[in-house]
C-alpha cells in the first residue's frame, strides 16, 4: 500500500522597516522567494523609529516592486515577530546580512526569537556584494540633498522619495 505524504507549504517571513525598500532588499526578496513556496515581506510598524514613509506607503511601494514575483505577498505587522510568524503559519524568518555588525545584531535577535519560539528558525542571507554598503538611511540622506538614488532603489521608490522630499522641503533643495 502506497502512502501519500502531504508536504506542508514552506512559508518564510522577511521582516523589516523598508523605509524605503532598496535594491539590496529586493535582492534578498528575489533570492528568498526562490527558496520558499511563499515569502511574506512584512513591514514592521516600528514605534521607536520616525519613518519617512507611512506603513501604507511602504507596503504599496513593496507591492509595486514585487508584483512580478508570484509567490511574494506584502503585509504589515505591529507585534512581536514570533507572534506574527505563528499567525502566518510560517517556519522561517529571513534576514539579510551586509556586515559583521549586521550579523552580531541579527544573531542577537535570532537568539531572542528562538527563545520565545523554538520553532521559528532564522536564516541569514548574505547580501550581494554590490549592495553591501547600501542602507535605507543612506538612500534617504542622498535623496534629501537632491542626489541621484537611481542605482539604489526602484524607479517607483525614487519618484516617491522626490515627491516626499519636495513636500517636506517646500519644493526647495538646500
Amino acid at each position: 500500500m502506497m502512502s501519500l505524504q502531504i508536504r506542508k507549504e514552506r512559508v518564510a517571513i522577511y521582516p523589516g522597516t523598508f523605509d524605503p525598500v532598496t535594491l539590496g532588499h529586493m535582492d534578498i526578496i528575489q533570492r528568498a522567494a526562490k527558496q520558499f513556496d511563499r515569502l511574506i515581506v512584512a513591514v514592521l510598524n516600528n514605534l521607536s523609529k520616525n519613518p519617512l514613509f507611512s506603513v501604507e506607503e511602504r507596503t504599496d511601494l513593496l507591492r509595486q516592486a514585487t508584483q512580478d514575483i508570484p509567490n511574494v505577498e506584502v503585509d504589515s505587522f505591529r507585534d512581536l515577530l514570533v507572534n506574527y510568524v505563528r499567525q502566518k503559519d510560517a517556519q522561517v524568518i529571513v534576514r539579510g546580512i551586509r556586515t559583521v555588525t549586521d550579523f552580531e545584531y541579527e544573531l542577537q535577535n535570532a537568539s531572542i526569537n528562538h527563545n520565545l519560539d523554538p520553532d521559528a528558525e532564522t536564516i541569514f542571507m548574505m547580501t550581494n556584494p554590490k549592495y553591501s554598503y547600501l542602507s535605507s538611511s543612506v538612500v534617504k540622506e542622498i535623496a534629501h540633498f537632491g542626489g541621484n538614488v537611481s542605482d539604489f532603489v526602484t524607479p517607483e521608490v525614487e519618484l516617491a522619495m522626490k515627491h516626499k522630499f519636495k513636500r517636506m522641503d517646500g519644493g526647495v533643495k538646500p
